[in-house]
């Protein structure tokens, strides 16, 4: 993410917003009142399906803004929960999209990181398409340049190239034999 991206969203937002781990920032359905910057934690967009299974759309770090997707939509399309504790910065909708229509340097910036974000997702989608365990895990750390994260995390990964964590927790241990 361009820190000029985050320094001006920073000018709009004020306090950071704490949130423990499992808590919710935003539900799916809620009406949209602002895009969020990822202070500290680590934020899941998350959609359940009919079958009750959990689709993570997004994981978002330090120095991530998310919901950016909603900008232009009248209700959030997924909830976004707190995988671990986190602190938030909200940028007020009105207010982004204000600095959007106004300056068209940030124009430009916010177009280049939303196309890093579709080349995010279609990356995405041929991890998903992918049929093997295996060929998921390795196309997943491919894309995130061979870094497991922490034990405590494996499940939410699991969850992103859409394996049971079981599964997943087996090709890990068979990768370290």
């Amino acid at each position: 993410m361009s820190e000029q991206i985050i320094e001006r969203l920073m000018d709009l937002a004020g306090d950071p917003r704490q949130l423990p781990e499992g808590a919710y920032l935003f539900h799916r359905g809620d009406a949209i009142r602002s895009i969020f910057v990822v202070q500290a934690g680590l934020l899941e967009l998350v959609r359940h399906q009919l079958g009750g299974a959990a689709v993570v759309l997004q994981r978002g770090g330090a120095g991530t803004v998310l919901a950016e997707a909603s900008l232009y939509s009248d209700s959030y399309h997924c909830d976004a929960l707190a995988a671990a504790a986190s602190a938030v910065f909200e940028v007020p909708k009105p207010a982004f999209l204000d600095v959007l229509r106004a300056d068209a340097g940030f124009a430009d910036l916010w177009a280049a990181h939303l196309a890093h974000e579709v080349q995010s997702a279609r990356t995405r989608a041929e991890i998903l398409s992918l049929r093997k365990v295996t060929e998921r895990l390795d196309g997943w750390l491919a894309w995130r340049a061979g870094v497991v994260p922490p034990k405590g995390q494996w499940k939410s990964i699991a969850a992103e190239i859409g394996v049971s964590p079981e599964a997943l927790y087996r090709e890990l241990a068979k990768r370290r034999s």
